[in-house]
């Protein structure tokens, strides 16, 4: 606990010292030397990088961390950094690549999956001229072209991004994580499964998620179809559990998902996950990534399916309507992407109607209400999708990748421009 407040001082002198900085040179007292630039550069990388990230907390705690001196403006942040980006100071491509990140990753992670594609294609243009083998540009261009819905080309541009250096091994992990969803999306399990025991080999980030998801690419092939290196799914489940990690004494929520889900085949006669796979890919908003193209839509949906019949078609257990409810979830989406808004949101309903039927998988419905909430910001209804954020955020807690939910709730309230006071008038 001491370590962690001396760290958050720290922390908040850094800030400080950047918003002074920020102030003084905006003033009139300040001389321009040569370097003025830089300088400038550093402190738009500063000031922009506090603001953006701050700004995807939720209000509550940024207005704790607001009290504590810190600031989180969203649209002053990403300013700063653009400024930062565009110019030519030491410091523009940390900008780049943050922005890069942002537009890319954190608006799909903890968004609600609209990235700014034109934003980062523009970032990345000067860049990608200026160093055409830059390992990491390529890879920021595979992950624009794969938001894109252009899977092949991604695919390209992260094995380009493999052979472009070979020195930092942990980029490679990086590209293989995409290059695994990339071939997720095409369902190509196969393939896919092969960069999940890539990592499981080489990358120390989290055993237990890619031993986890290579079971789960596992168990979406046919039962009488071989298994790659004779190695069997449950076998595979079984270990999760005894390959979880502790960061600074707690788990990562990703490998506490994959634990709980993976608890199922502990049994002699285990009851098999229906769609882990597609499971896994909503939680990293893998859905909102192939909407733009309606044969990946129509291959998922053709997978969910084919799970729905087996499932009724199999002997009833105690996860029975958990897995339904899965499903119902999952077909929402897809129907969402195939702009079939009725029947998404019919099947989003059937989630939330179940609620007190659902035994183990409680983080269903309030996702289910959060992706209900988008359809509604689609249609225009936005007192009702305000109305339903709120009633997700307050009245369920304690489900697996709660803070995940909760920042998705935040980025689509800030969407609707959303202050709290309204909010809580809509209870």
């Amino acid at each position: 606990m001491v370590s962690f407040i001396k760290g958050g001082m720290k922390v908040r002198n850094s800030y400080m010292i950047y918003k002074d900085l920020h102030n003084f040179i905006k003033s009139y007292s300040c001389v321009k030397g040569p370097s003025h630039i830089h300088l400038e550069g550093g402190i738009s990388f500063g000031v922009g990088a506090f603001n953006l990230t701050l700004s995807l907390f939720p209000p509550r705690i940024l207005k704790m961390l607001e009290f504590a001196g810190f600031s989180g403006d969203k649209e002053h942040g990403l300013s700063l950094l653009c400024d930062g980006a565009t110019g030519m100071n030491l410091r523009s491509m940390l900008c780049a690549l943050l922005l890069l990140c942002y537009h890319t990753f954190l608006t799909f992670v903890l968004g609600t999956g609209e990235g700014e594609v034109s934003e980062a294609e523009r970032l990345l243009k000067p860049f990608r001229l200026r160093y055409p083998r830059g390992a990491i540009f390529l890879f920021f261009a595979g992950r624009t072209e794969e938001i894109k819905g252009n899977i092949d080309e991604a695919v390209a541009l992260f094995e380009d991004g493999c052979k472009a250096q070979q020195a930092w091994k942990q980029f490679h992990h990086m590209c293989y994580w995409e290059l695994m969803w990339c071939f997720t999306f095409k369902r190509a399990w196969k393939m896919a499964y092969f960069y999940a025991d890539l990592l499981s080999q080489e990358s120390r980030w989290s055993k237990a998620m890619y031993v986890y998801m290579k079971a789960a690419y596992l168990s979406m092939l046919p039962e009488e179809e071989a298994r790659p290196f004779g190695e069997d799914e449950v076998e595979l489940f079984r270990q999760v559990p005894t390959l979880k990690q502790k960061i600074a004494g707690k788990s990562p929520p990703t490998e506490k998902f994959a634990i709980r889900k993976a608890r199922r085949y502990k049994s002699s006669d285990p009851v098999r996950l229906p769609v882990p796979v597609l499971e896994m890919m909503y939680m990293w908003n893998g859905f909102s990534m192939i909407s733009k193209r309606p044969e990946l839509t129509e291959g998922m949906m053709q997978t969910l399916v084919e799970a729905e019949r087996t499932l009724l078609e199999s002997p009833e257990s105690e996860y029975l309507m958990d897995d339904r409810c899965l499903i119902h979830m999952l077909k929402g989406l897809c129907f969402k992407n195939q702009g079939n808004l009725q029947a998404a949101e019919e099947c989003l309903n059937k989630v939330c109607s179940s609620e007190k039927k659902i035994k183990f998988d409680h983080y269903l419905v309030p996702n289910a209400l959060v992706e209900l909430s988008l359809l509604y910001i689609d249609q225009g209804k936005r007192d009702a999708a305000i109305k339903i954020l709120h009633k997700a955020k307050h009245n369920y807690k304690d489900y697996s990748m709660e803070s995940r939910t909760l920042f998705r709730i935040h980025a689509a309230l800030a969407k609707l421009k959303a202050d709290p006071e309204e909010e809580d008038s809509q209870m």
